[in-house]
């Protein structure tokens, strides 16, 4: 059987460091295998103006007061660094945690942040994605002890060295995004994991999709692990208490741009609400597992809702099934 590995994406977004801490702690005393923070630098939903800890400093911070949980952003913003700096980053993260880190990386969306942080947007996603398809490579290479040079025109390196080299022989990069032609193709070449986001139909279409990129380079699919983050999770006895706290949980957020969608309690239409009883989110949860993912990453804002986090690992993960691991001609 395929083992399946559950993950806490804590946003650090309008929450403090006590709190990150205390979730971080919690997530591994329940089980999980994989702590989360965002590579943001302002909120990105709910009120923008809020507080927003760094992703980097705050993963290493979590790496250091945890034991036993894989760490990593979900997942770094392209944009904001040079991968040869990012490459000794993770390097560091990894040492700090004794093995743990995994490189998460993505082309980087958010246009606020970067403009008002001063960072280049460059001119449109196709751009990003363009520099983004620089990077991965050089950090692939630096990550496995290669000393790359690139001219690229974004990124240039000369015989980067990267010592120490990271505790893992192969420290997995995790590709986040849900381009289908870029993106998907990214992954196919570079990525050891890549993570998914929205509804079940998009994920199962990107799933075909991925398979195809990997024929075309000529890789085996399987070497890649499949993770997806479903829609914030709010598990309680009842579809009406878990819909409550949930609207409260938005409120907290605060007014902004980008709020949450509006709980649906409904589980059968095309775009389920996984806001209800734990019955109601372990169907939701096989049919992620049911297309391969198996390694499921929960989002959870502030203050990080104890219940819902023990409920999933001690009620719905029991109660999930993983086919065997099939064999392919």
């Amino acid at each position: 059987m395929t083992a399946l590995r559950f993950g806490a994406c804590l946003w650090n977004q309008h929450s403090d460091w006590p709190t990150l801490v205390d979730g971080a702690q919690r997530a591994e005393a329940y089980g999980y295998d994989s702590v989360w923070v965002w590579d943001h630098l302002y909120p990105v939903l709910g009120d923008t103006r809020g507080p927003m800890l760094e992703g980097w400093m705050t993963i290493a911070g979590l790496a250091a007061l945890t034991k036993r949980v894989a760490v990593g952003l979900l997942v770094g913003c392209n944009t904001f660094r040079n991968p040869a700096l990012v490459a000794k980053m993770v390097t560091a993260l990894d040492h700090i945690s004794g093995g743990r880190a995994i490189l998460g990386i993505g082309a980087g969306w958010d246009a606020e942040e970067h403009e008002g942080l001063g960072f280049d947007f460059g001119a449109s996603p196709g751009e990003r994605l363009r520099w983004l398809a620089e990077a991965l490579p050089i950090l692939r290479a630096m990550l496995d002890g290669e000393e790359p040079t690139a001219d690229g025109p974004r990124y240039r390196v000369r015989t980067a060295r990267n010592a120490p080299r990271p505790l893992q022989a192969r420290l997995p990069i995790l590709v986040g995004g849900v381009g289908e032609r870029v993106t998907l193709r990214l992954v196919a070449r570079y990525a050891d994991a890549c993570n998914q986001t929205g509804a079940l139909e998009e994920v199962a279409r990107r799933e075909a999709i991925l398979r195809e990129h990997c024929e075309a380079v000529g890789r085996d699919h399987r070497e890649i692990e499949r993770s997806a983050c479903p829609p914030v999770i709010v598990i309680r006895d009842s579809r009406a208490e878990a819909r409550d706290d949930y609207e409260s949980l938005i409120r907290r957020l605060g007014p902004g741009r980008r709020p949450l969608s509006e709980p649906k309690a409904r589980f059968d239409g095309p775009a389920p609400q996984p806001v209800g009883t734990a019955d109601d989110v372990t169907a939701l949860l096989q049919r992620y597992v049911d297309l391969g993912y198996t390694h499921l990453i929960f989002s959870l804002p502030p203050p990080y809702d104890e219940e819902t986090m023990i409920r999933l690992a001690h009620e719905v993960r029991p109660r999930l099934k993983t086919a065997p691991a099939k064999k392919e001609a």
